[in-house]
């Protein structure tokens, strides 16, 4: 065979490539059917991640978004919202910040007008108890040293006790801060749902809402789990009537 033979002949290597080329045309041209669907899936599945990557980078947490499942932070958060959250320390003023932890009380706020979602102080998301269950997104109202008798500093609005002996977690076990749902009745220490936050249970500090969207990740969540409210925490507060919690189940997930 002649060296001129060989050069007309097209290699394994070249035909392969040309094959390859004709299937990306073919599912990038597809009008219909399962190749325009697997497109368009694809699209998406590279949006979502580079949307991702992005919010990752500004806000230093992952994952950067967290679907809300109740009601204990209306009026200024919603079952269904996605918030987008960030490392604490992130884009809050340095004079107001407790100490090194990054979150700026209730307390300090009132005082310099530094408000977030409607009201003063940071809403964090914590593991209640430092555990791996459910996160909550509370606000912060007060930071307590160990041993520490806060009563007088706490809010009557807020307990019903008639002293540091009548109030859980008075005197405190141990330095953390006090916390609240917005539309509960009481501090989350006195209704039990965990004990002062230490700064090592804050999972990152809640900046922006976005309505409706977390819908979508409490849906996969029940879908996975088999019902419809399966991945709803549906514990309540008997003295306010509303969720004690308002988990943000995208944590566990990813962006939703």
């Amino acid at each position: 065979m002649s060296r001129d033979d060989d050069r007309d002949r097209p290699s394994p290597r070249t035909g392969a490539t040309a094959a390859d080329e004709s299937s990306v045309a073919r599912i990038w041209h597809a009008q219909s059917g399962p190749l325009a669907l697997f497109r368009e899936a694809l699209i998406s599945v590279v949006i979502v991640g580079t949307v991702g990557l992005i919010l990752f980078g500004v806000s230093g947490v992952w994952p950067p978004m967290v679907a809300v499942e109740s009601a204990s932070m209306e009026p200024h958060m919603y079952r269904g919202d996605l918030v987008v959250i960030s490392d604490p320390g992130r884009y809050v003023p340095d004079d107001v910040v407790q100490g090194d932890t990054g979150v700026v009380t209730v307390e300090a706020a009132t005082e310099v007008g530094y408000q977030t979602f409607g009201d003063a102080g940071s809403v964090v998301v914590y593991r209640p108890d430092g555990s791996g269950g459910t996160p909550v997104i509370h606000r912060v109202h007060l930071w307590v040293e160990d041993g520490e008798n806060w009563y007088s500093r706490a809010n009557s609005d807020y307990h019903r006790s008639d002293s540091c002996d009548e109030l859980p977690s008075c005197p405190a076990p141990h330095a953390g801060f006090i916390t609240k749902g917005d539309n509960n009745g009481g501090y989350d220490q006195v209704i039990g749902i965990t004990s002062p936050v230490r700064p090592g249970w804050v999972v990152g500090v809640a900046h922006v809402r976005v309505p409706w969207l977390g819908h979508v990740r409490l849906w996969l969540s029940a879908g996975a789990t088999g019902g419809p409210d399966a991945s709803v925490n549906t514990d309540t507060n008997t003295d306010t009537n509303v969720s004690v919690t308002a988990g943000a189940s995208g944590v566990s997930a990813g962006p939703a």
